[in-house]
This record gives structure tokens, sequence and C-alpha cells, in this order.
């Protein structure tokens, strides 16, 4: 007799996932309407975002680069555009390498682009990153939820 079971243990991935994508939906939302605080938005979020990181235990390396970035916003905001595109550039090849998210992270390579070419816009290129990423997280949690609830 054969018996199946199946063990279902990535609850906490999803439960990232969909507060990771409300974290940066707020945030995006927060730079278009309030553009002239970006350093305090752009700082905030990548330290919440380290946390988030730590509270679900991803790697330790992982979770210190938005820490670390987080934190140069907060004592250098004249150094945004840099140091937001350096973490755009490498938070992308991550997305492009590590987690196969191919579209979100050739997206997330060109704003970083944009971002050291025109840094008089970075605010709205951040908003338009945060935005993309949140929108599409929400996308793949959802269908995500939608493949679960047909099995």
């Amino acid at each position: 007799m054969l018996e199946q079971y199946r063990i279902q243990i990535d609850y906490r991935t999803r439960e990232r996932q969909i507060l990771n994508a409300l974290l940066a939906l707020a945030t995006g939302c927060l730079t278009l309407i309030y553009p002239n605080f970006l350093y305090l938005i752009a700082g905030g979020y990548l330290v919440a975002l380290g946390l988030l990181f730590i509270a679900f235990r991803v790697s330790s390396t992982v979770s210190a680069i938005p820490i670390v970035t987080g934190i140069l916003i907060f004592i250098f905001p004249e150094l945004i555009p840099v140091t937001f595109a350096a973490f755009l550039g490498l938070f992308g090849f991550i997305l492009l390498f590590g987690f196969q998210f191919s579209i979100v992270g050739a997206l997330t390579l060109i704003i970083a682009l944009l971002i050291v070419a025109n840094p008089d816009s970075v605010a709205y290129l951040i908003a338009t990153f945060l935005l993309i990423y949140s929108v599409s997280n929400l996308i793949r949690f959802y269908q995500d939820w939608k493949d679960r609830s047909i099995q």
C-alpha cells in the first residue's frame, strides 16, 4: 500500500513575500507623495528591509547589505543616487541569478543605470522600482495562493 504525505514548510516565505511587498508598496507611495524627504524614506525602507530579512532568517550577508546602505543614506544624504544605484545593481543581480526573477531583475538593473545617468530624478526612479517590485511580488503571491487553493 502506498501512502503519500505532503509537508508544507514554506509558509514563512509567503509571509515574508507579502510583508516585503507591502513595505515596498508603502515606501513607493510615500516617495511619490513626499519626494523631498527621500533620504528619510529610502534610508528607513532599507533598514526596515534588512530587519525584515533578519526576522525571517535570511543570510546575514544579504540582511546586512540593505542595513548598511540605509545607514549610509542617513549619514550622507547627498550620496542617495550613488548608494541606492549600487544597492539596486546588487539587488538586480541577486534577483537575476538567485531567485530567477529575471524580468524584475533586468528592470532593477535598468533603473540603477538610469539613476546613475540622471541623478536629479532619483526620487521618481526609486518610487518606480519600489512600485514595480511590490506589484510583481503581490502578483506572484496571488498566483502562488491560487495554485495552492487548486491543489
